[in-house]
């Protein structure tokens, strides 16, 4: 495992489980399985958060990265069913869990998160490989040669010198500063 995948082991991890936490704690509240007790909150996150700390060693595919979410939102599906209240009445059909549509919910959830996720993956991954060392032309530059040849220079004797008086430039030079003041009238 390189230093870089090492560095971003844990926040990976803690990214992936927050994800998984919110989505699946948010979806089965608003699907009308209730509230998450925080007990139960804290176990799916940390088991979340272990599942991507066992696989994120490496950069993954996007078939990793969407069967860790599907794996994980299956089973927060299925520990806050488990959890939710019994149906009041004895003629129910559910018989304690959840039913289809919420299953449904949280594995297209799953695949929308874990497509999400991967994209983000592979952006944090780019601008590693982007810029996490020197670039060649960087590296080019600083190879200068031991031996640098310096310019050499010649002088000019001052009779050689004279000022510039060609008609090119005289418009310019009639023109500097500032305008001339006129009177109005």
């Amino acid at each position: 495992m390189t230093p870089t995948a090492s560095a971003l082991r844990v926040p990976r991890a803690v990214v992936f489980a927050t994800m998984c936490l919110v989505v699946s704690a948010g979806g089965h509240a608003l699907a009308g399985g209730g509230l998450i007790p925080p007990h139960l909150a804290v176990l799916g996150a940390l088991v979340a958060f272990c599942v991507a700390y066992a696989l994120n060693g490496r950069e993954r595919g996007v078939e990793v990265v969407l069967g860790a979410t599907t794996g994980a939102q299956i089973l927060l599906h299925e520990l806050f069913g488990r959890a939710a209240p019994a149906p009041q009445t004895t003629l129910s059909a559910e018989h304690g869990h959840s039913g289809l549509g919420m299953t449904v919910i949280h594995l297209a959830v799953a695949l929308g998160t874990g497509w999400w996720l991967h994209r983000g993956e592979s952006a944090v991954w780019l601008m590693i490989r982007l810029y996490g060392g020197p670039r060649p032309l960087i590296r080019l530059l600083l190879a200068v040669p031991a031996e640098v040849a310096s310019p050499v220079w010649r002088a000019v004797p001052a009779a050689e010198v004279r000022p510039y008086g060609g008609w090119e430039i005289l418009p310019v030079l009639r023109r500097r500063g500032p305008p001339v003041p006129r009177h109005a009238g």
